[in-house]
């Protein structure tokens, strides 16, 4: 159940009679990918909205035809259907701007709006600073007549790129930069994905939204804290031009995660500087990345939810975020037994060529998923750090010379002796096992010294495990350049196997014993699994 102050003002409104429904938008500009940051917003609007059996629009806030990507457009879309949503309509900005135009020609006759030929720099300098007031351009006089021709002129593309801007008469001394005479058309010649070569003046974002979201009745207009400077803007915009409707625009804070990149500009340079594959490279923190390395919509929407929103930005750690995921998975996800890091174990006393199958259940959390046939024979993969010649205290729990372990689901064995390398390293453990010792049988005469998973090497699958890591070093230094932020261990590959009984196809998911939670990906083939890695369980022994 939601609970937070925006929830509450919904409440009010409706209760007051100033609304007879609550309709919210998720206005994303199509320049990019969405990442964990921009669910929040999502989650926030949809789930509000439906709190009150309202209605949530996906507005593309498509102003900007210099950087906006029909991909883009793509992605989004598919991103929200991901998460569980359905708008109750898409539209896009340049739906409205032929309103967007009429309202600011009524600006321009009311003597609120005039042409400005200031260039940046100087428009820069005109503004002033926080600490000292700003001055009149010396083109804020313009007649009406003189602005109304000047303005159809830059329509008609005769005037070239930051030659003219439209900007309102407000208030060049206020105390908020934001009111000092801002802009809201500028000249962009480039052709619109929608639109067409119809417009060569796009208006800008703070003076579009306000009237877009009047245009589309939204009643409250939710965004990021930023946006607090910006709402007498808003305000003033709807109070100038008198539209069908009055929405309301309230801050939530922002929702930031412990050294986690949520900057689009620092994504796109990952990609470009090819630091990363791709905006879906598991490691990024955009949706279609979390997607790939095995995230569920679940674990998302309820780590949003559970955080809660409030009127200031915050930072939680990582692993709040492995936490939720964990939890979805836990009952949902079948188990399976991999080993990344092989050691061969030879059975001495078990027949060659004798191969036995061993009922496994599929999770032993959750008995509706079934169970499985796991074969066992005379040879064995275990995990390297499984295995040590010389136990080193009595708080390991794992195989050494004279002890004993159950390999999990099968027999005890005991390591007995090793066979090493021209280099000293292991790669063989000679064991024998106690055929009396099967898993489920009774067997409880001797306790052994602990648990650990296999794969049977006669009907191993091979397995290329992707695990990643956080993309910027812990130890980095904020001012420092993002290549040098950039953690270079984020992604390992090793190689190794996995059950007779683990399935290949892309996006398969399941939990491997002692390890991790893993997901196959997109590449996977059935004679090439791939699997990364999406949260790890596994702690090595210290």
């Amino acid at each position: 159940m939601i609970s937070n102050f925006i929830k509450t003002i919904m409440e009010e409104d409706l209760a007051s009679g100033k609304h007879s429904e609550i309709i919210t938008r998720f206005p994303p500009e199509p320049n990019a990918f969405l990442h964990i940051g921009h669910a929040r917003a999502i989650v926030t609007n949809f789930e509000l909205a439906k709190c009150f059996n309202g209605k949530t629009i996906l507005r593309f806030d498509d102003t900007n035809p210099a950087k906006e990507e029909k991909r883009f457009m793509d992605a989004i879309i598919n991103d929200i259907a991901w998460l569980g949503y359905t708008p109750y309509k898409v539209t896009f900005g340049s739906d409205y701007f032929d309103d967007d135009y009429a309202f600011a020609i009524n600006l321009i006759k009311e003597g609120k709006a005039y042409v400005d030929d200031l260039t940046k720099d100087e428009m820069r300098e005109y503004r002033g600073t926080l600490d000292t007031p700003g001055k009149e351009s010396p083109y804020r006089n313009r007649s009406v007549e003189e602005n109304l021709k000047l303005f159809e002129e830059m329509k008609e593309g005769k005037f070239d790129e930051g030659e003219k801007t439209l900007r309102v008469k407000i208030d060049m001394k206020s105390s908020n930069l934001n009111m000092r005479d801002p802009a809201i058309y500028r000249i962009i010649k480039k052709p619109h994905p929608h639109t067409g070569d119809k417009w060569n003046i796009y208006p800008l974002y703070d003076y579009a939204h306000p009237l877009q979201d009047a245009e589309e009745y939204i009643t409250h207009s939710l965004c990021s804290l930023e946006y607090v400077e910006h709402r007498p803007l808003y305000d003033w915009v709807i109070e100038n031009t008198k539209p069908m409707s009055v929405p309301r625009q309230i801050e939530f804070g922002r929702l930031n995660i412990e050294g986690t990149i949520l900057s689009k500009r620092y994504l796109k340079e990952l990609v470009e500087s090819k630091l990363v594959d791709d905006y879906d490279d598991p490691r990024m923190p955009t949706l279609v990345g979390l997607k790939r390395r095995g995230f569920t919509p679940e674990s998302i929407k309820e780590f949003v939810l559970s955080t809660g929103l409030s009127r200031i930005n915050s930072e939680i750690p990582l692993n709040v975020l492995d936490h939720f995921l964990m939890d979805d998975l836990k009952l949902k996800n079948v188990r399976r037994m991999a080993v990344l890091n092989p050691l061969k174990v030879t059975i001495t006393n078990y027949d060659e060529g004798k191969v036995e199958y061993l009922d496994f259940p599929n999770n032993l959390e959750n008995e509706e998923l079934g169970s499985r046939k796991i074969s066992f024979s005379k040879h064995l993969y275990i995990e390297k750090e499984d295995f040590v010649e010389v136990k080193p205290n009595n708080k390991y729990k794992r195989l050494s010379l004279g002890a004993e372990v159950r390999l999990m689901g099968a027999y005890f064995i005991k390591a007995n002796e090793v066979i090493k390398d021209e280099n000293g390293e292991v790669v063989e453990v000679l064991c024998t096992y106690d055929k009396e010792t099967l898993s489920g049988s009774g067997f409880n005469a001797r306790k052994p010294q602990g648990t650990i998973q296999y794969v049977d090497a006669s009907t191993a699958k091979k397995a290329e495990f992707r695990l990643f890591d956080t993309l910027i070093k812990n130890d980095a230094n904020p001012d420092d350049e993002l290549k040098d932020k950039f953690n270079p261990d984020s992604k390992q590959v090793v190689y190794g196997f996995v059950e007779n009984c683990y399935e290949w196809e892309p996006e398969f998911k399941s939990q491997l014993m002692r390890n991790g939670y893993y997901s196959n990906d997109y590449d996977s083939k059935e004679d090439h699994i791939i699997v990364n890695r999406t949260v790890s369980l596994k702690q090595s022994f210290k």
